[in-house]
């Protein structure tokens, strides 16, 4: 990009930023997520480091918060309420660990770092002051100097002591504290002043419980935990603040120099003055740790009874607080080392157009690389036009991706403030890039389709899809090998798959004798095919493996015999349309999808010479399952499982009549939950859906 270019998007992002700031920290409202809002000032921050030319005062990354709101007496902090630079990686918290070694270097300090961690609670940062061992006077963070008076509000909070607890001489000696430092603390509680800082937050637990009653009164429901505690504690009226059952934890102790010595003493001290502190924090003595801990933390955040995006990491020792000091808005002693966010920012490069094995075409962007939680994202599929019509998506724009869990990366909105006056539209290609055959967008539906029956692509994702797990999950045959096959005319069909021989592998490129036998018995070893499995491998449109499934079902209850290829294309062929609309998770969509593909003799002579090459259908047996409690549930699966692969499960689950389902939903009747389970678990449990472990399981299938 050239200057100017660049200068442009830093006021174009220090505008999109300050907008969301005000909306955040003034007004409690949210129009994006906070982990979009880290990645556009992360890019800010980035481009003014690079070019400092263009770094101004004013720019939202050398200023903290916001404006007080007018409706509360303003109150000014006697000490700032700091913000903090954030990290996003090991290599950041390496590079913050360097300059503070750096800055005490300079300063002759020859003491080693270490450091105490705590979960970043998301709430709303708050300054508690007591006088005489009294509480008088509560204040949000404001802009960092000036505050809000929440006195009031912040007395309805059962976490917040009214008088501060006296400890005894034995526990002070317990956490180290001498007892010149103990007459002071003694001296300030009795006569002095004590500023407690913390965070103000709604659980997890309260939010849902408030939400639930709020729509059975037909109130507006909370938006989320952070934002409801930080409405409770800005409502003029207390009663309100009181009635959401709010939380306080005590992050911070603003006492006279030289009392403590080291940061865990503060957590310590407070727990020993009444305050809530966060049991979870803990001191690690080098940054290999820090990094153990917030690994765990990342990993098990949904276990916590609050919400949280991160860990605050401070230098343990006090003393070289003052010794590192401030630069800029935060200081050089602590640091936010954020989880990564599950939505973040990035700007579409490109919108590039892939080809299904049924002939759809699909928009796939193209993305600045970015890390969105922990995975380095660069493609995302945008569906179709239908999608890029709603969201309005232009190659150019900034936009922010969502990944949640295992969920593949997606678009979920345009800032079209960003937008650059280039920004190319998107369009749908009238010829297929593979092939370039017309397209054409099939009646009733929103996808487009490439007409040529024969493109390469539509061919490949055939043949790929036929060998795939789900399918005939023939090992060694992925797409690489298919494409050298294709390439060589030894394969056009999936039926060509049966003839090969080793004599036909051994010439070709990458394969041996030894690897062309192992691919020939892997293909060998599948000649014998369940009905579900050849019907979902087959590719028919909107046939999925629960469709598959189903339709084995249709067969075994009724009078046929399907014991060979002619059988099946006997059954399907005299199956009325009409009988199989009939069947349950079977509509009119899929049932024509499924009579069209049987009516057309292409399809059936490819069957037949599946039939002659040495496919065949295993007997089917009909199995009583009327005693199974997985009769006609649905039933998820989530995490890892010890005894049984997830194919295995989920084969089980269906022989004792169990329907298997990818999401959790009111529907779900019940959820096995392995080792680690993922988000599913939490919305299970907000569903009120029966969990089970994996030897409830076994049990189960016993």
């Amino acid at each position: 990009m050239t200057k100017q270019k660049i200068k442009n998007r830093i006021e174009k992002l220090r505008e999109e930023i300050s907008h969301h700031r005000y909306l955040y920290h003034a007004l409690d409202k949210q129009e994006i997520s906070e982990g979009a809002l880290d990645s556009l000032k992360n890019e800010l921050y980035k481009l003014e480091m690079q070019y400092p030319e263009f770094l101004s005062f004013n720019s939202p990354t050398q200023r903290v918060g916001a404006k007080p709101l007018d409706k509360f007496q303003k109150i000014k902090h006697l000490s700032p309420m700091i913000s903090l630079f954030d990290a996003f990686s090991e290599l950041d918290m390496e590079e913050w660990q360097g300059r503070a070694n750096k800055v005490k270097s300079e300063k002759g300090d020859k003491s080693i770092l270490d450091y105490f961690c705590e979960i970043k609670l998301d709430g709303l940062a708050g300054s508690l002051i007591y006088k005489s061992g009294k509480f008088v006077q509560g204040a949000t963070r404001g802009d960092g100097k000036v505050g809000e008076d929440v006195t009031s509000n912040l007395k309805t909070i059962d976490a917040i002591p009214l008088v501060l607890r006296i400890p005894s001489r034995k526990e002070l000696d317990v956490i180290n504290i001498d007892r010149k430092s103990q007459d002071r603390i003694f001296s300030l509680i009795k006569s002095g002043r004590i500023e407690v800082r913390g965070e103000t937050i709604m659980s997890k637990q309260t939010f849902i419980n408030l939400n639930k009653k709020y729509k059975k009164e037909g109130k507006k429901l909370l938006s989320n935990p952070r934002n409801a505690a930080a409405g409770s504690i800005r409502q003029l009226d207390p009663r309100i603040a009181d009635e959401r059952n709010l939380d306080f934890y005590a992050y911070a102790l603003v006492l006279p120099e030289g009392i403590l010595k080291t940061r865990d003493q503060e957590d310590d001290l407070a727990k020993l003055l009444g305050f809530k502190i966060v049991v979870q924090n803990k001191f690690c003595k080098n940054l290999g740790e820090v990094f153990e801990f917030h690994r765990k933390w990342e990993k098990e955040k949904n276990k916590l009874v609050f919400e949280c995006d991160g860990v605050v990491v401070k230098v343990n020792n006090l003393f070289l607080w003052k010794v590192l000091g401030i630069v800029g808005k935060g200081p050089r002693f602590m640091i936010a080392y954020k989880f990564p966010a599950e939505q973040v920012t990035t700007q579409v490069l490109d919108v590039v157009w892939q080809i299904g094995r049924t002939g759809v075409l699909t928009p796939i962007a193209t993305f600045n690389p970015v890390n969105v939680a922990g995975v380095i994202v660069t493609h995302s599929t945008l569906h179709n036009m239908d999608e890029i019509n709603r969201l309005d998506l232009r190659i150019g724009d900034t936009v922010i991706i969502e990944r949640a869990g295992d969920v593949i990366p997606k678009v979920v909105q345009v800032l079209k403030n960003l937008r650059l006056k280039n920004a190319k539209k998107i369009n749908t290609p009238e010829k297929c890039p593979m092939c370039e055959s017309d397209v054409e967008r099939a009646f009733g539906e929103v996808a487009y389709r490439c007409v040529n029956p024969k493109c390469y692509a539509v061919n490949l994702r055939n043949l790929a899809h036929w060998s795939s797990k789900g399918a005939m999950d023939i090992d060694g045959l992925g797409p690489k090998i298919i494409e050298q096959l294709m390439r060589e005319s030894l394969v056009r069909d999936v039926a060509d798959f049966y003839s090969l021989s080793i004599e036909d592998l051994t010439p070709l490129e990458r394969f041996e004798k030894k690897s062309a036998e192992n691919l020939v018995n892997s293909i060998n070893e599948k000649r014998e095919v369940d009905l579900a499995r050849l019907i979902y491998a087959l590719g028919i449109r909107h046939i999925g493996e629960e469709t598959a499934l189903l339709l084995e079902q249709q067969v075994k209850s009724g009078k046929w015999k399907v014991e060979s290829i002619e059988d099946f294309i006997s059954f399907f062929r005299n199956l009325e349309k009409e009988k199989l609309e009939n069947l349950s998770d079977i509509g009119p969509i899929v049932a024509k999808s499924i009579y069209n593909w049987f009516a057309s003799e292409h399809n059936i002579e490819l069957l037949r010479k599946l039939a002659s090459n040495g496919l065949k259908i295993k007997s089917i047996t009909n199995k009583k399952v009327e005693d199974s409690i997985l009769q006609g549930k649905i039933v998820v699966l989530t995490g890892s499982l010890s005894n049984l692969t997830r194919d295995e499960a989920k084969a089980r689950i269906r022989e004792l009549g169990g329907k298997i389902s990818s999401t959790v939903s009111k529907k779900t009747d019940i959820l096995i939950a392995g080792k680690e389970p993922g988000s599913k678990y939490d919305k299970a449990k907000e569903f009120k859906v029966k969990i089970v472990g994996e030897n409830d399981l076994l049990e189960i299938l016993k």
